[in-house]
């Protein structure tokens, strides 16, 4: 079936409320109706903590392998892999503390002024307390690709793990994942590979890809707070965590510290139900076939933002003053930019007075930001997402013309 944009942003209670233009997903996507039942749902079930003799326990058992499935499927995983957590920034410093246990002085850790500050500063901190060498990656500020040669250039036989992202949440940029894995493995290092942003806009597939480990946030595809791990469960046994004596020891609940929020187990399965229906919102997803309704369901999405970007691209590199720093050749409907003698913040506040939410920052991008030469300002950032629709590039274009 077609995209329906309309029937998918009648799911959106957040859409009716006063009429706004989000172009704030990068940041946190709404939120569609199902979801929020699904939490709903749960919370107010009969619910105990995990297990088989009641049938509370089995109710929350169930949610947790359900959302490990789910999830798996969205990411093309084991779910025996899957590790849920607070968020893919709080994963990412519990695993880092675990894996740099296995550090010392003279080992290795990349990573590149593309990320996001989730995928350096924990590398860099548990790299310092090891004694560890940090390495850095750089990107070319004009296209603003990150290439597999740029990694090669700090690979060595000392490199313990590599950490980069597959899209930039500043510029939208996508880099070559698998190469970097395949780089990355050639020196016999592990490939850390932030999902974040790149997950809300195109499919994964995590054995194809050859990353070691994905992080990825389910608030930023339309499902609740929350973050999600997913790497080889052999990988996650050779990980000791610091934990309670009392917790389970298997793996993935090892890393997975007290009682998990089943309420948003349940918001996140409901999240990638509904991604999985989005070229036919009237088929119910049967967990059997959704990996494959995921693809299906992910390419329409492609097909849909990239038509939007079409449009409002061209528009936006035409308006005088404006420059925009998303340039690289393959990077997701994510569009950064700023305007000649103009502070960010101003226009943020001033499109807010259209109805247009598109927020000014570096948003945790710190290092690209620098790198690009915005320093800590930052620029404008527009993204794209399943809801957005025609009359919302023309509500941006129209209040940016009146704000220039």
């Amino acid at each position: 079936m077609a995209y329906d944009v309309e029937q998918i942003r009648s799911h959106f209670p957040s859409l009716t409320e006063g009429g706004l233009a989000h172009f704030d997903g990068p940041g946190g996507s709404q939120v569609p109706d199902v979801v929020g039942a699904a939490v709903a749902r749960t919370i107010t079930a009969s619910i105990s903590n995990k297990g088989t003799v009641t049938a509370s326990e089995r109710r929350a058992s169930d949610v947790v392998a359900a959302c490990r499935q789910a999830l798996a499927d969205l990411l093309g995983a084991d779910p025996r892999g899957v590790v849920f957590g607070r968020s893919a920034t709080a994963l990412t410093y519990d695993l880092a503390r675990a894996l740099a246990k296995q550090w010392g002085p003279g080992d290795e850790v990349v990573v590149t002024r593309l990320d996001h500050d989730s995928n350096i500063r924990p590398w860099l901190q548990v790299a310092e307390a090891a004694g560890a060498t940090v390495r850095w990656a750089d990107f070319d500020p004009a296209t603003g690709e990150l290439t597999v040669a740029d990694i090669e250039a700090v690979l060595s036989d000392r490199t313990r793990l590599v950490a980069t992202t597959a899209a930039s949440n500043l510029i939208g940029t996508r880099p070559p994942t698998r190469q970097i894995s395949d780089a990355v493995h050639a020196v016999g290092a592990l490939h850390w590979v932030d999902g974040v942003h790149a997950t809300a806009h195109a499919s994964v597939d995590l054995q194809a890809l050859g990353a070691d480990a994905w992080t990825c946030s389910p608030y930023k595809f339309l499902g609740p707070h929350c973050g999600v791990l997913a790497a080889d469960p052999g990988l996650l046994e050779t990980l000791r965590p610091d934990k309670l004596l009392p917790s389970s020891d298997a793996v993935p609940e090892r890393f997975e510290l007290g009682t998990l929020p089943y309420e948003l187990m349940a918001g996140a399965t409901a999240a990638v139900d509904f991604l999985a229906g989005l070229d036919d919102l009237d088929t119910p997803v049967d967990p059997a076939d959704r990996r494959e309704r995921l693809l299906t369901s992910f390419g329409a999405l492609e097909k849909h933002e990239d038509a939007l970007l079409a449009r409002l691209e061209p528009a936006l590199r035409a308006m005088p003053g404006v420059t925009v720093h998303s340039n690289a050749g393959r990077r997701t409907p994510t569009l950064l930019f700023t305007v000649e003698g103009r502070d960010p913040q101003d226009i943020y506040r001033g499109l807010a007075e259209h109805g247009v939410n598109a927020p000014a920052s570096h948003f945790y991008a710190l290092e690209a930001s620098r790198h690009l030469g915005l320093g800590d300002a930052g620029g404008v950032r527009v993204g794209l997402a399943p809801y957005t629709d025609d009359a919302d590039v023309d509500r941006l274009l129209t209040g940016l013309r009146a704000l220039l």
